[in-house]
This record gives C-alpha cells, structure tokens and sequence, in this order.
C-alpha cells in the first residue's frame, strides 16, 4: 500500500485496547488518513456525529455501549452512514450474523492479519 493511499480519508477507531488503537492509528496515518478514536461505545456515537467518518474500525465488545449498538446507530444515521469493519475477539458465528444483519461491511476476528484488514479498507474506501 502506497503512503497515500488513503489520503482524505477520515478514519474512526473504536476499540478498548489501547495496543489496537495504537497500532491500528500508526498503520492508517501512515497511508494518509486522517484518525480520530474513541474508547467507549458512547464517545464512538460522539465522534462519528461529529467528525462524519468515511470508515469506523469498530470493536464489538465495549465499554459503556456494545459495539453493536454503535453499528445498529451507525447504520442507521441519515446520509452520512459510515463504512464499517467489525473486529472482535468473540469466535462465535451468532455474533458475525448480527453484524451482518445491521449492515457491516466486513468483519474480522481477533486476532487478524494487518494486511488483510487494511486490504478490506482500501477495498471498502477506494475501489
């Protein structure tokens, strides 16, 4: 991937661990996007209203409001529905299907391959 591969591209991650943030912020401001993150479901629902995301990286089990919450929110939210990947440490297929459901647009279990993630967004983003 190309340093600005993303470039004006906005980018929410919504996750509880501060290493997959971290890493996952690196990985995105290093192609160009532009980050912003949230800890909790809440604060994630905060910052996508505000910020208009073009993609939200989103854990399924957070804080304060289910990552689920936030999607089903997400989704649902006029014209300016963000894409969104779901990633969870959650195996079951139960779990994969509601997602599904209210609208994600890929899903990954944790752990996952970097490469295989940030191939989902630049499919997802750019085409």
């Amino acid at each position: 991937m190309s340093n600005d591969t993303l470039q004006d591209k906005c980018i929410l991650i919504v996750d509880d661990d501060p290493d997959v943030v971290e890493a996952l912020s690196s990985v995105f401001s290093d192609s160009g996007a532009h980050v912003t993150t949230a800890v909790d479901g809440n604060e994630a629902i905060e910052r996508a209203q505000q910020d208009h995301p073009d993609l939200v990286v989103l854990d399924a089990m957070l804080p304060k409001r289910s990552g689920f919450l936030v999607l089903e929110k997400l989704k649902g939210a006029g014209d300016q529905r963000p894409r969104v990947i779901m990633i969870t440490g959650n195996q079951g297929k139960r779990h994969q299907t509601w997602a599904e459901t209210l609208g994600v647009d890929a899903y990954f279990n944790k752990p996952f391959r970097l490469d295989r993630l940030m191939e989902s967004v630049e499919k997802l983003l750019v085409g």
